[in-house]
């Protein structure tokens, strides 16, 4: 299922969400002035490679600080085209409305908090990982817990490939991103005798993340009256 908008639009400029969106767009466009050799550095230098991490000792990253600031650089990396058109696209969806709910502010740090906390929750599946994670997606998943609860009767415009057809379907934004969430969760069950051995999808980073939107979009979302409550009264559930 890919999604095509959402029917929520919002009531300021997602300035943080732009500059999100541009900062990724001029890391990968870098990545790609690099020859093969430049980029596996690249990444091995800024991504997140778990088996470097001394997650037993907290206090390592006094002596050792860089691994841990790989928590932060990896979210700006990309392993492809389709990796980071498929991120920077999802962010482009939903990213402006949960700014827009939390003030730019608030959204910036729960985003970055999204993403170390993803690379935490892959980091301690994979705690023995020689492969570096990188990407947006782990912080694009928490970006996704909250939207989930805060506008879970916004619909999604979906495009469903249906025996070679497109079809477009409307979708609640509960439903979209529930089957979305199991799906990642399902996926991070079957790869769990694999963590590790091999390069892949990081599903624990995205199930992190939407764990942790879930869980902190109360703390990051100011108490009161919202301007969507009165704007989209079908689709905006107050909690």
């Amino acid at each position: 299922m890919l999604p095509i908008k959402d029917t929520i639009r919002s009531t300021s400029f997602p300035i943080i969400n732009w500059l999100l969106i541009g900062l990724n767009t001029v890391v990968f466009l870098f990545e790609l002035t690099l020859s093969p050799g430049e980029l596996s550095r690249l990444v091995s230098t800024f991504g997140l490679t778990p088996a470097r991490l001394n997650l037993a000792d907290p206090l390592a990253w006094i002596a050792q600080p860089w691994p841990y600031l790989t928590f932060l650089t990896h979210m700006f990396l990309h392993g492809g085209w389709f990796h980071f058109l498929s991120n920077i696209w999802i962010l482009y969806i939903f990213g402006d409305n949960v700014e827009d709910h939390m003030g730019s502010g608030r959204y910036l740090i729960f985003y970055l908090l999204s993403g170390v906390i993803a690379g935490l929750a892959q980091s301690l599946i994979a705690i023995d990982s020689l492969v570096p994670s990188i990407g947006a997606s782990g912080a694009i998943a928490g970006v996704l817990g909250a939207y989930f609860l805060l506008f879970p009767r916004s619909r999604i415009i979906t495009l469903i490939p249906l025996f070679f057809i497109p079809w477009f379907i409307e979708l609640h934004a509960i439903v979209f991103l529930g089957f979305w969430f199991v799906s990642q969760l399902f996926s991070g069950l079957v790869s769990l005798p694999m963590e590790g051995s091999m390069g892949g999808v990081a599903w624990w980073a995205h199930i992190g993340g939407f764990v942790f939107g879930l869980l902190a979009c109360r703390i990051f979302t100011p108490r009161r009256a919202s301007a969507y409550s009165r704007r989209y009264p079908d689709e905006y559930w107050p909690y």
